[in-house]
């Protein structure tokens, strides 16, 4: 069965965190894996996924003693893998690097079962989002994975709302269009 996505607490009733080092790391673990689930269906590969979090945590780290301050950490980490998601698709060959020798690989069972359960949840909604452009893709996950409304996504992707509403509606045709490809009931 399924698993619903948790309820996202809203920015107003958590606690801010600390602009120190203990701050992001608490705020980090804490956020794991809803950006790990977003990463996912943006992407439709859990190592993809696993390095656009690890990059978007990076980024917000370099940046925390400011974004601790700010209004919503929760939400500029997300513009920074949307962003840096939307990216990647521009110019992926940029994003490569040979390397002569692959690092040593440490199991963390953590990471490990945290993509088993969202491989389990979402495996068939991912393959159908692998399979619809890029942009609908965002949109569709801001959308109804995140549950942002039009004007959000609007800001976030800095595209009208009207845009949003088209991108949603020829997403969602191709989506079920592509989980009945799948033979899945939509």
């Amino acid at each position: 069965p399924p698993v619903a996505p948790q309820p996202r607490e809203p920015a107003h009733r958590r606690p801010a965190p600390t602009a120190d080092e203990a701050g992001f790391r608490a705020w980090a673990a804490h956020r794991m894996p809803a950006l790990r689930r977003r990463a996912y269906l943006l992407c439709g590969d859990l190592h993809t996924a696993d390095d656009l979090v690890q990059d978007t945590l990076v980024r917000v780290y370099a940046r925390w003693h400011r974004v601790a301050g700010g209004p919503d950490p929760d939400a500029y980490a997300g513009k920074v893998l949307l962003t840096r998601f939307l990216d990647s698709r521009r110019r992926p060959w940029r994003r490569e690097r040979a390397v002569a020798d692959l690092p040593d690989r440490r199991a963390d069972s953590a990471a490990a079962q945290a993509f088993e359960d969202v491989d389990a949840a979402d495996a068939t909604l991912a393959a159908a989002l692998a399979a619809i452009p890029a942009d609908q893709r965002a949109v569709l996950v801001l959308r109804f994975a995140d549950d942002l409304a039009v004007e959000q996504v609007a800001r976030l992707l800095d595209i009208s709302s009207g845009t949003v509403k088209s991108r949603t509606s020829r997403g969602l045709a191709n989506l079920r269009a592509e989980l009945a490809r799948l033979q899945h009931p939509a």
